[in-house]
């Protein structure tokens, strides 16, 4: 389990790593960069204890441990639309889709790395 969620991490860190650089590409200046940073510490944190529940439920339940995952990742998006974003002073454009797209991409390497 830990060679998994090592490996995980340090491909959801490149991941995150490149599209937050064109994200701050698509969000110039400083409000944008610390949203799209502020969301990219907060994916990595949320992907991160997804993946460990999700690894926790194989041979269990995997399906459940996916839906506890995807529950997760929601909470956090509303987390940051409603509370995290306001509350930093974050640009909420480039806070929301960042997060989003973070999210996205480090799920999408879950199924690659679930079972290793």
């Amino acid at each position: 389990m830990i060679r998994a969620v090592a490996l995980y991490t340090v491909v959801s860190l490149l991941l995150v790593g490149a599209a937050g650089w064109v994200l701050s590409l698509v969000f110039p200046g400083p409000a944008g960069q610390q949203a799209v940073l502020t969301s990219a510490a907060v994916a990595l944190v949320v992907q991160l204890v997804a993946f460990i529940l999700l690894r926790l439920s194989v041979g269990k339940n995997v399906f459940a441990g996916w839906g506890v995952g995807a529950l997760l990742r929601f909470v956090a998006l509303g987390a940051m639309a409603l509370v995290i974003a306001g509350a930093l002073g974050l640009d909420k454009n480039a806070a929301l889709v960042s997060l989003a797209a973070f999210l996205f991409l480090s799920m999408l390497v879950e199924p690659l790395l679930v079972n290793i």
